[in-house]
C-alpha cells in the first residue's frame, strides 16, 4: 500500500508539474541523473542501463521541449514518467531519497493539495492559482525564468538527496 501511494503520488506530481515548456522534463532529467549515480554506486547494472537509456531519450525530448516547445509530454507521458520514476526509487531501496530528489515534484503536488483542501474545507483559496509554477507565472514571472529556477532548485534537491542516500 505504501509503494502504491508513492507511485500514484509521483505519477500525479509529474503530471501537475508538466505545465511549462521544459519544466517537468528538465527536473526529471536532473532527478534521474541522481538515481543513475546511486544505481552505479551499488552496482545495479540493469537499473543503471535502464536509467541511461531513459536519460538519453529524455535529453533528446528536452531538446525539442524547451521554449518554444515543439513536442509535448502530455498526460500519458507525464503519468508514466512519474510512475516509473517512483518505481526506480523504490527498486533502489531509496524511498526517502526519492522524496528529497523529487522535491520539486513534491512541492508542486503539495501546493495543489493545499489548494484543493482549502477550497473543500475552508471554502476559500489559499493561493490565487495552483500549482506553484502557475502562481509564479500569474505574479509576472517569465516562463523561462520559472523553468530555470526550478531546475536550479532541483539540482539542490538532487545533491541533498544524494548525500542522504550515501549516509550509512
Amino acid at each position: 500500500p505504501i509503494s502504491t501511494f508513492i507511485i500514484v503520488s509521483f505519477a500525479n506530481a509529474v503530471n501537475i508539474t508538466d505545465g511549462l515548456d521544459g519544466l517537468a522534463s528538465g527536473v526529471l532529467t536532473i532527478a534521474l541523473i541522481s538515481f543513475w549515480v546511486i544505481s552505479r554506486s551499488i552496482l545495479d547494472v540493469p537499473t543503471s542501463l535502464f536509467i541511461s537509456a531513459w536519460l538519453g531519450g529524455l535529453i533528446a525530448f528536452l531538446y525539442f521541449n524547451i521554449p518554444p516547445a515543439r513536442l509535448f509530454l502530455g498526460d500519458t507521458g507525464a503519468l508514466s514518467f512519474g510512475a516509473t520514476f517512483a518505481v526506480i526509487g523504490l527498486v533502489l531501496g531509496k524511498s526517502f531519497s526519492l522524496i528529497i530528489i523529487g522535491g520539486v515534484f513534491v512541492i508542486e503536488i503539495f501546493t495543489s493539495l493545499v489548494q484543493l483542501l482549502s477550497k473543500r474545507f475552508l471554502h476559500r483559496r489559499i493561493f490565487p492559482v495552483a500549482p506553484l509554477h502557475l502562481w509564479l507565472q500569474s505574479r509576472g514571472w517569465e516562463e523561462s525564468k520559472i523553468v530555470m529556477r526550478f531546475w536550479v532548485i532541483s539540482i539542490l534537491f538532487a545533491f541533498i538527496g544524494l548525500m542522504i542516500a550515501f549516509l550509512k
